[in-house]
């Protein structure tokens, strides 16, 4: 019905013309597909001479997670919920205070940030008593990150 209204020649010129574009744009650059990002880490043994022990996380930004080594994040802040793994012989807490905390990591582009729970030990903790440890960023360090869109 068509080539009752057009001649063959007049819709073969757009037809030849949009796939020329088809064809142009798929020979563009694909569009980037990697965006920045940061590390937050648990996996690095901190110091338990400076009263640093591991931890393990959660849940990340209220969500929660099977705890992993790292965590590759858009920059910005993130609120990590982590429980402590405070080994200390000195720690006399009792079981039911050990509870989850949560905290903020401010996380950079192109940084890792290695979290972990800090045992305070300028005061005796007894019973229910949750001021005993804290979760910190103990160490930032340069690391290139990529992470896929």
């Amino acid at each position: 019905m068509l080539s009752r209204i057009f001649s063959r020649r007049q819709l073969a010129i757009p037809l030849a013309m949009s796939l020329s574009l088809v064809i142009l744009q798929g020979c563009a650059s694909a569009p980037d597909d990697t965006a920045q990002c940061g590390t937050v880490s648990s996996f690095l043994a901190p110091d338990n001479s400076a009263q640093l022990y591991r931890l393990v996380v959660t849940h990340l930004d209220g969500v929660p997670v099977i705890s992993r080594p790292n965590y590759q994040l858009p920059p910005g802040k993130h609120e990590f919920t982590v429980a402590e793994l405070i080994n200390a012989p000195e720690l006399k807490v009792s079981l039911a205070a050990r509870k989850v905390k949560t905290f903020t990591v401010d996380v950079l582009a192109n940084q890792r940030h290695h979290i972990a729970a800090q045992f305070n030990t300028d005061r005796i903790y007894i019973g229910a008593n949750q001021g005993y440890w804290q979760p910190v960023v103990w160490q930032t360090e340069s690391h290139q990150c990529e992470m896929k869109r």
